[in-house]
């Protein structure tokens, strides 16, 4: 297998045979003929051809060099930061294989950008990994600090499933200019860059399987916390890592000022999802997720969303608040704006054995470049070509890595991406704990030796184009308004005015499930406005 020293003849392979699958696909548009739209009727789903892939098996390019690229297209970051102590190692290749060589590949762990180069630095671009207690724990870490001025406030990214950090490379440098505050990415444990670990749930019953796998991954990020002396944060979640943000605000309450979820996974109740053993929904939306070409989501605007409900006018998508206000009905004439499909029967198969779909990339070896194409040519395809072949990279050198946190997903989630603990039942509670002075939630301590929990504004944003149905917001919305009534119906004036336990919904335009990509531009001036609220609020706290 290919080493780091042999990257030279790797590059001068892949200049003459690979391809990227986004040109591929742009090709069989206008009929032109390549290798890899003669490969017959699959050509359409994984539009890589056979030698391309092959050489980008064989490349083998290291998780560190894939991300180094991506963030390479970080504005004003001429040489992006990367740590090479990553613990991961692909399944399929030898342990020399998957490490980097600082020396060799001019990677290095620290990067300040200056006023002469950076209108919005000096800055300090820093990649980390965080070693956490225990065998094999590691978190890989990027962050973003302004220099010359003081930062109280911390932002902390976490990516969704399977997924890496680097899929925010659109969002650092915009995000940053908030003055006052140091942002962080996460890689989640057991995924990106991050250690990965043996994965294995020991509880015997159904609840108790679901707390295991949460707590997986949000003892993880508590502890890091710790570890970087943050007491209190906003914290930042897309999809699973959205799940995951509220997992965590509910069971380490009292560190989180703001709480942002960025179509998140898990809210709507399904009712195969939280009563059968091994659900099989008869209908999902997921399969947007595979079949959706991000070039036709970023240039068309849904004509079910009024454009009153977009950025701009408090984002008041009337008829999806409607349904969440009137509650769930089983013959609603309106239809979700994201269109359900049915699953196929062989990927709820593959589901319930928990057969992650990076288990077929690992076990297809050199097919599984072309495998991973039929995603990344759909869901890059709105991006410049360099930038599309590097996410492509950048994905397949994470999905061929070693199983890890991709088992905990059957655990939390059913067949069609509906939780088996739906949020919509829990997220009222956030911000709204009693506290034991240790920081604990226990009932055992008497509530007179409890504080209430500061409340905080949760917000929940979705792509116009969103397969995520945002009805589910909207429930998440009104049971989070209702709690705050309930809360502060006998309060005094004091406890109303510092309870800022509020909830919103918002809609990016023209993007998908992806909003902080697709939508980028606006997604950042959001996050902007949302960091400057804290700030604001923060200094009279």
């Amino acid at each position: 297998m290919a080493t780091t020293s042999a990257n030279g003849k790797d590059d001068e392979l892949r200049s003459k045979v690979q391809e990227s699958p986004l040109a591929s696909q742009r090709q069989r548009q206008h009929n032109t003929p390549t290798e890899s739209n003669r490969t017959g009727k699959f050509e359409g789903y994984f539009p890589l051809g056979y030698k391309a892939g092959f050489s980008q098996w064989w490349a083998n390019i290291p998780p560190a060099s894939a991300e180094h690229k991506v963030m390479s297209y970080i504005p004003y970051l001429r040489q992006p930061p990367t740590q090479t102590k990553s613990a991961t190692v692909a399944s399929s290749v030898d342990a020399k294989a998957a490490s980097v060589s600082s020396s060799a590949d001019g990677l290095i762990p620290t990067v300040t950008t200056t006023s002469a180069t950076d209108p919005f630095g000096p800055r300090r671009w820093h990649s980390n990994l965080v070693k956490l207690s225990g065998k094999n724990r590691h978190l890989n870490e990027f962050s973003v600090e302004r220099m010359e001025e003081e930062n109280d406030q911390n932002l902390v990214m976490l990516h969704g499933y399977g997924a890496g950090l680097g899929f925010f490379y659109k969002n650092f440098e915009g995000i940053s200019r908030v003055k006052g505050w140091k942002i962080y990415a996460l890689d989640l444990l057991g995924m990106g860059r991050s250690s990965r670990p043996s994965f294995r749930v020991r509880a015997k019953d159904r609840q108790g399987s679901i707390t295991e796998a949460e707590d997986w991954f949000i003892d993880a990020l508590e502890e890091w916390r710790v570890q970087k002396n943050i007491d209190r944060f906003t914290l930042l979640g897309h999809s699973l890592g959205g799940y995951m943000a509220v997992a965590y605000a509910l069971k380490y309450p009292g560190h989180l000022n703001k709480l942002i979820l960025a179509s998140p996974v898990g809210i709507p109740e399904d009712p195969y999802a939280v009563n059968a053993e091994m659900p099989d929904p008869k209908e999902s939306a997921l399969a947007n997720e595979f079949t959706q070409d991000q070039n036709d989501t970023a240039n068309s605007s849904n004509p079910n969303i009024p454009e009153s409900a977009k950025h701009g006018d408090n984002n008041n998508f009337l008829n999806a608040r409607s349904k969440a206000q009137k509650g769930p009905t089983p013959d609603r004439k309106n239809p979700p704006s994201a269109p359900r499909k049915p699953l196929p029967k062989w990927l709820t198969y593959l589901w319930d054995a928990n057969i992650s779909p990076f288990s077929i990339v690992r076990w297809t070896g050199p097919l599984g470049p072309r495998f991973v194409s039929g995603w990344t040519s759909r869901r890059f395809s709105h991006l410049p070509p360099d930038e599309a072949q590097a996410l492509h990279n950048y994905s397949y050198s994470l999905f061929r890595q070693s199983g890890s946190g991709e088992y905990a997903l059957a655990y939390i989630l059913a067949p069609g991406a509906f939780a088996r603990s739906p949020l919509i039942r829990r997220i009222h509670g956030v911000g709204r704990q009693l506290i034991a002075r240790d920081g604990s939630t226990t009932s055992s301590v008497d509530a007179a030796e409890r504080r209430r929990e500061q409340p905080f504004p949760i917000v929940l944003m979705y792509g116009e184009n969103d397969w995520m149905d945002i009805a589910g917001g909207y429930a998440a919305e009104q049971k989070i308004k209702e709690e705050r009534e309930k809360a502060l119906k006998d309060a005094s004036t004091n406890e109303k005015r510092n309870d800022h336990g509020s909830a919103k919904v918002m809609v990016i335009k023209k993007a998908g499930h992806h909003v902080y990509l697709d939508g980028w531009e606006e997604f950042n001036a959001v996050m902007r406005e949302e960091l400057e609220e804290v700030s604001a609020r923060e200094q009279i706290r």
